[in-house]
């Protein structure tokens, strides 16, 4: 049993196309606008598996569609999660239930049995709350993870214990601080730090000692300097706002894909900057920025928006 890393080999990329009836309404052109050029990155590098309603106007080269409901466009958090038993690929379909009974998640939740047959596991759990090394190394946080509206009944230890048995891991890099305003994801790790190598970790830093999350991140600086790994330090974002609030971004939240990596951009100065550290990372790769400004009016961003299907 394995969970594999995002940077080996992929079958599809599963994303779930916006409407009207979800949270991007307002501004539903603009989304749209985002989903059409990103589903045009990624099909120039391997399929696309769309989930949608109905087919978008624009027509796309090397995609499949599936139509089904939604609730929103999140499916890294409610889409099936791939691993590899005894040599063979298989898609399991852990219980979604709206980031801990924040948000609507009936049709989302019921996605991957409708489209993939899958059967559903009695434990709450979102693909971003957890990022994999490939070699039995799981990295996440404990306050998504041990929030109390996601699996209250069991304790630590045994969602520990299930982690380990359901993954086939050896370890879990547990992280206690860090955190983003506006994340409602309770810390998301794919928005703080993740795997780019078996042996190294790329993490958000804050540079700025007047903003609110310059401790918390030195913090998660120092936990994951701890585990004895490589790090690299990412650029932070300059605080962006949507209708006077602030909003998560993060350069942590990029996909890979096969032959290509896909950074988000928010029109920052340091947009620039995240990129080159990324061709560094991945020099066999070509190293794309998107514009993800839109996304985060709803709280997230690129890698949030897709599901990788090994």
């Amino acid at each position: 049993m394995r969970l594999p890393a995002e940077w080996e080999k992929q079958k599809a990329l599963l994303i779930s196309y916006p409407h009207k009836e979800s949270d991007w309404a307002e501004y539903l052109e603009e989304a749209k606008d985002f989903f059409d050029e990103f589903i045009d990155i990624v099909s120039h590098y391997q399929e696309v598996w769309l989930l949608c309603e109905e087919k978008p106007k624009k027509n796309f080269k090397n995609i499949k569609y599936f139509f089904v409901k939604t609730n929103d466009t999140w499916i890294r958090d409610y889409g099936p999660i791939t691993i590899e038993k005894n040599g063979k690929k298989e898609l399991l379909d852990f219980t979604f239930n709206g980031w801990g009974l924040k948000y609507p998640a009936n049709f989302d939740n019921q996605v991957n049995r409708k489209l993939f047959g899958t059967k559903k596991i009695g434990f709450v759990l979102e693909g971003g709350s957890i990022d994999s090394n490939g070699d039995r190394v799981l990295l996440t946080t404990s306050k998504c993870l041990l929030e109390a509206n996601r699996n209250p009944h069991i304790s630590k230890k045994q969602i520990e214990n299930f982690l380990q048995d359901t993954f086939g891991l050896k370890k879990i890099l547990w992280l206690e601080s860090g955190y983003l305003e506006g994340d409602d994801t309770d810390s998301h790790i794919d928005m703080l730090a993740r795997f780019v190598s078996p042996n190294k970790i790329a993490y958000i830093t804050c540079d700025d000692k007047d903003d609110i999350h310059y401790d918390e991140l030195k913090k998660m600086e120092q936990e994951i300097k701890k585990y004895g790994l490589k790090t690299v330090p990412l650029p932070w974002v300059s605080a962006k706002y949507f209708n006077n609030q602030r909003v998560p971004a993060s350069y942590a939240n990029f996909v890979i894909i096969n032959g290509a990596i896909i950074v988000p951009s928010y029109n920052d100065p340091n947009d620039e900057e995240a990129i080159k550290i990324f061709k560094k990372l991945f020099p066999d790769r070509d190293v794309i920025s998107l514009d993800a400004s839109v996304l985060i009016r709803q709280h997230g961003s690129i890698h949030c928006s897709c599901m990788n299907i090994f």
